[in-house]
């Protein structure tokens, strides 16, 4: 009787191995999505603090609008903004595949190299914007 060839096995993968383990395009995508979504989740109260005391008086508001003229908080601005506009972009690739389009392996890569395509740009926009370019 001739010997069975061993058959490859698949396991989870350990939390070592995470930094080694090479996703795919559109896995990166969606684990983003889905950071983008906890951080924008997690900052909204912070947000809407902020806006409040915007709203409540013109001294507020000045000495608000001299915190942001700080270079760091600009940057927490531009990751909010950039978890935005990701979490927006991947939101309508999502959207999409729900509509049963792109649902392949080429076609889910694709939209998700569009993704990126797309909120990158936007982002580095919004950073112009932030740090006086424009």
């Amino acid at each position: 009787m001739p010997e069975a060839t061993p058959t490859k096995r698949f396991t989870n993968i350990h939390i070592t191995d995470i930094l080694r383990y090479r996703l795919p395009v559109s896995g990166i995508v969606s684990i983003l999505h889905r950071v983008s979504g906890a951080m924008m989740f997690l900052m909204l109260p912070f947000i809407l603090y902020i806006f409040e005391l915007s709203i409540t008086s013109e001294i507020s508001f000045a000495v608000l609008q001299g915190f942001v003229r700080h270079w760091f908080v600009k940057l927490l601005i531009l990751g909010i903004s950039w978890g935005y506009l990701h979490h927006f972009c991947a939101g309508i690739r999502h959207l999409v595949m729900d509509a049963h389009i792109g649902l392949s392996k080429e076609g889910a890569a694709k939209s998700a190299r569009s993704v990126f395509f797309v909120s990158i740009p936007l982002a580095l926009l919004v950073a112009l914007k932030l740090f006086g370019d424009f």
